[in-house]
């Protein structure tokens, strides 16, 4: 059993918020932040990094990856500055082409290890504000938003992000602003040593807006030098990412949420989300997870505030090699006559690990509760595995609440349907896969993006390797 000294990343943390502390750049921040930070890492260094011990994360191991050692971006004093971007910015290009939709008319905003590139920023649209969080939290009429924890009762990584953030993008959508265009996020992460990164972004979209937001998550090697690179030039630095995101969904407001995840090998990718909906809002969410980092953890976090408001979370994952994808969601109905819808969906590969874990949480106040959850799961190596553990806690009487899991692999009876009409094994698989996430991808609102999403699938099938 490992100990917080048996982590070489515990005693940089340590160190790091002692230099954080003590650094000028703290001093302009408010005191009411000061202590918000003080607070979280003392919850951190109750907590300590999670084992199989905590309930969360009784399925997720992440005791192999802890034992490396990473030095810590945007913390003054320390020696974890990411690769300057000049120094990487072929690299950078090459992956911000990877994440690009091929058709999508969009507004695109590029953020490299979680810092916004402004100098590469095109126009915005009218009644929406961009910022560096570095810049918000110096505004005293924007701090408050950060003096406070995203979840009070964080704990881990959530907490350590609360702790030592640095920068981050914050955006505010004006009362009544209509964008008629999406934003494209492009994040961006690259390294050329060992790396934490903890970017934190806040959105506010005020009364009666909407905001249309695709956020694509990609990795750059530098792959260059003996440190950075192994002897056939691949790029072997680490990147662990400990991301935290609070959307503020005003009443009457909409948001319509797109990720897509394709880091590369060697990323490890912590993602906290947590939504708070006023009356009358709604919120989509579709999030899609490809092969390729070592490690993926979603946590989606809903809190349903006021009446009447709408959530519907949407979800794929397709993990493959020793791949970790693991998604906890928590929708948290806290007022009467709310409605939530959750469909995920897993296809599971090669000695991929898939877990699913979400909560519908009905307090006693929120009668009139309509809330639907389901996770289906495509097992199609014998070495994979899936934990599947939907879940719901109502405490009120007057609701209609539904959950439901299931675990299959490919139907014989499909597979000899479409042999014998001429299609080859692999063919009839991909076209099965396709079928199962259909259900997923269709809700896709934007074309272009279904299109792009449909395209990943795709690259990783047929399954010759499965």
């Amino acid at each position: 059993m490992m100990t917080p000294q048996d982590i070489p990343l515990y005693e940089e943390v340590v160190n790091g918020f002692n230099r954080l502390s003590a650094a000028d750049a703290l001093g302009r921040e408010s005191s009411d932040l000061r202590r918000t930070r003080q607070s979280a890492f003392e919850r951190f260094r109750e907590s300590g990094f999670p084992t199989i011990k905590n309930e969360d994360w009784k399925y997720t191991n992440i005791a192999r990856w802890l034992k490396d050692e990473y030095a810590l971006g945007g913390i003054p004093g320390g020696s974890g500055g990411a690769a300057a971007y000049g120094a990487v910015a072929e690299n950078v290009r090459a992956a911000v082409e990877r994440a690009r939709v091929a058709e999508l008319d969009a507004y695109i905003v590029l953020l490299v290890n979680g810092v916004w590139q402004k100098e590469d920023a095109g126009g915005l649209p009218k009644g929406v504000e961009l910022l560096t969080v570095a810049e918000a939290r110096q505004d005293p009429a924007l701090s408050g938003y950060f003096e406070r924890p995203a979840d009070g009762r964080e704990r881990y990584f959530a907490a350590l992000n609360t702790a030592l953030f640095s920068d981050g993008l914050f955006i505010r959508v004006d009362a009544g602003a209509l964008p008629a265009k999406p934003l494209h996020i492009i994040h961006v992460f690259t390294a050329d040593h060992n790396l934490l990164v903890q970017p934190r972004h806040v959105w506010v979209v005020n009364r009666q807006a909407e905001l249309k937001v695709i956020e694509s998550v990609v990795t750059a090697g530098v792959g260059t030098g003996a440190e950075a690179a192994d002897d056939k030039g691949q790029a072997t630095a680490k990147i662990w990412v400990n991301s935290l995101t609070e959307i503020i969904v005003h009443s009457d407001a909409k948001v319509d949420h797109t990720v897509v995840q394709t880091p590369g090998e060697r990323t490890r990718l912590v993602q906290h989300t947590t939504v708070r909906q006023k009356r009358q809002s709604l919120y989509n969410n579709y999030n899609f997870t490809f092969p390729g980092a070592d490690l993926v953890r979603n946590d989606l976090q809903i809190r349903l505030e006021e009446d009447h408001t709408e959530t519907h979370l949407y979800g794929l994952y397709l993990a493959a090699g020793q791949q970790l994808v693991d998604n906890h969601t928590l929708v948290d109905h806290q007022k009467p006559a709310c409605f939530s819808n959750e469909l995920y969906k897993g296809v599971l590969l090669e000695q991929s690990t898939g877990v699913f874990n979400g909560k519908v949480y009905v307090h006693r106040d929120a009668q009139k509760t309509n809330a639907f959850q389901q996770n289906n799961n495509l097992v199609i190596s014998k070495k994979a595995t899936i934990d599947s553990k939907p879940e719901l806690e109502i405490f009120a009487d007057d609701v209609k609440c539904s959950h439901g899991s299931t675990v299959g692999q490919f139907s014989e009876e499909a597979l000899f349907y479409l042999r014998a009409r001429g299609i080859s094994e692999d063919t009839a698989k991909g076209l099965l896969i396709n079928a199962f996430a259909f259900d997923v991808t269709e809700k896709i609102k934007t074309a272009a993006v279904e299109a792009h999403v449909n395209q990943l699938i795709s690259q990783h099938i047929p399954l010759t390797h499965a």
